[in-house]
């Protein structure tokens, strides 16, 4: 078996609950014999844009790079990793793929004074390497549609999910099997979670 590195990235106002799909898929990669690092990110209740682009530097520079690196950003990450590439972060070069998912839109943050510094950049800086987003259809965090606001301008492929909502607890998002058949296999597309209602 091929070893890979992983980086799963939360969002705001999460703590890495342990029903969260993404502590699911890090304990599954884990078991798979896989790197996984799963930081608590600084003030997730209130972060702040330096502070986490500070943090994504140092934990890109810490992925082992004996295999594939993969970045998985969910919500607040997602931007985060928008704004590395806007201002030309060398680090994001080391990640082999990377996975956005349900990045929030510009509107939405900056009406949240906790996050508005995050409302993202310019799309005009194409992304480093190999990205896929996923994102809800009726994602209440991103109204717009993420694929008119993001995939369109950055040019990335794209599924959205119909009724997956922000794809968190809330959406009903504990174990997704799909996201770990993409980690395993980057040409997987992503697909909402057994027996989710559309």
């Amino acid at each position: 078996m091929t070893t890979r590195s992983y980086l799963i990235l939360h969002g705001w106002q999460n703590h890495r609950p342990e029903d969260h799909w993404q502590h699911w898929l890090a304990d599954r990669l884990t078991e798979l014999g896989h790197r996984v690092t799963y930081p608590q990110l600084p003030d997730p209740d209130d972060p702040g844009l330096e502070v986490w682009l500070t943090e994504l530097a140092r934990r890109l520079d810490a992925l082992d790079d004996s295999g594939e690196r993969v970045v998985v950003a969910h919500s607040l990450s997602a931007v985060l990793w928008l704004h590395a590439a806007a201002r030309g972060l060398k680090q994001l070069r080391y990640a082999d793929r990377v996975l956005l998912v349900a990045p929030p839109s510009g509107s939405f943050l900056a009406g949240q004074p906790e996050v508005s510094a995050f409302a993202p950049p310019a799309l005009d800086t194409p992304l480093p390497g190999p990205a896929r987003l996923v994102a809800g259809t009726d994602d209440p965090y991103c109204p717009e549609g993420a694929h008119r606001l993001y995939a369109e301008p950055l040019g990335l492929p794209a599924d959205m999910l119909p009724g997956a909502a922000h794809l968190d607890l809330d959406a009903g998002y504990g174990p997704w099997p799909a996201v770990l058949d993409w980690c395993l296999n980057g040409t997987t597309p992503l697909t909402a979670r057994p027996g989710q209602n559309a």
